[in-house]
């Protein structure tokens, strides 16, 4: 018999979110609309344990966004425009009960943050970033009480990147930290990731590891049932292709996983776009 989800958060990765060190440069920019996927029956429990659930899918369609504002300032955005949340029916083969599924359609929460690049033209560029989570998100949806495409709290994120290109070598890497002030007594966050990409005529491939560490110096309990938990943390590999179509506009589609996880469900987690470079 699967469990009702008491504790859980979607993992929803940052594909090419507020990613690298270098700064866009002025009147240059970065648009990207993508489709993200994830269905899960398994998800990562308090203690690290993988526990049965009932599916839960989610579809997100958004946009991500650099634009140059000068030589070092890089404005950000990652707007989730349209998130599709459903759980599946359960139906008992004994009893021939059936528990409805439930459904829930809204806009997802959004990253707005600006990125200052510095030592651009050093060996290893680096850039901080300022990135605010605003809570657009429906909290408490469906008719069952526990759907969501946010969690409502409003949180600060500091974020330091520093990156190094091979050149004329086809080879990139670049690696960030960030921690992550959250409100109303959530857990505040050390975030962390590598990435290394293969920058050739057309087609980039770039592997990734990102991963979420909690302070666990915050008790909320607000999100009891539904997907976006308190104390979440994972560490995920990725892996994103991007080819180029002509000299500004591409195509992308990247999966990812966790390799571990707690309050974080356990499923391959599908990004698909097209971007356009200016």
């Amino acid at each position: 018999m699967k469990t009702t989800l008491k504790f859980g958060a979607l993992l929803l990765l940052p594909f090419n979110l507020f990613a690298q060190g270098w700064s866009q440069g002025k009147g240059n920019g970065y648009l990207k609309i993508n489709q993200n996927i994830v269905s899960s029956s398994k998800y990562y429990a308090p203690n690290g344990s993988k526990v049965s659930i009932t599916t839960i899918n989610q579809y997100a369609t958004g946009f991500y966004g650099e634009f140059g504002i000068n030589k070092n300032l890089t404005g950000l955005i990652n707007f989730p425009v349209f998130v599709n949340q459903s759980l599946n029916a359960i139906q008992y083969k004994q009893s021939g009960k059936t528990i409805p599924g439930d459904e829930l359609n809204a806009i997802g929460d959004t990253d707005i943050g600006l990125k200052f690049g510095f030592a651009q033209k050093k060996s290893i560029v680096w850039s901080t970033s300022l990135i605010l989570g605003l809570p657009f998100g429906k909290t408490n949806g469906g008719e069952t009480g526990i759907l969501q495409t946010g969690d409502g709290e409003f949180n600060q994120m500091i974020r330091v990147d520093a990156s190094h290109s091979f050149y004329p070598k086809p080879i990139y890497v670049s690696a960030y930290s960030g921690f992550n002030n959250r409100t109303k007594d959530f857990s505040d966050e050390l975030r962390y990731g590598f990435e290394i990409g293969f920058p050739f005529k057309s087609f980039t491939p770039v592997f990734k590891l990102s991963g979420i560490k909690s302070l666990k110096n915050g008790s909320t309990l607000s999100n009891q049932g539904n997907l976006f938990a308190n104390n979440v943390e994972f560490l995920s590999p990725a892996l994103e292709l991007n080819y180029l179509l002509n000299k500004k506009i591409g195509l992308s589609g990247a999966v990812a996983s966790a390799l571990f996880g707690k309050n974080v469900l356990s499923a391959l987690n599908y990004n698909f776009g097209i971007f356009r470079k200016w």
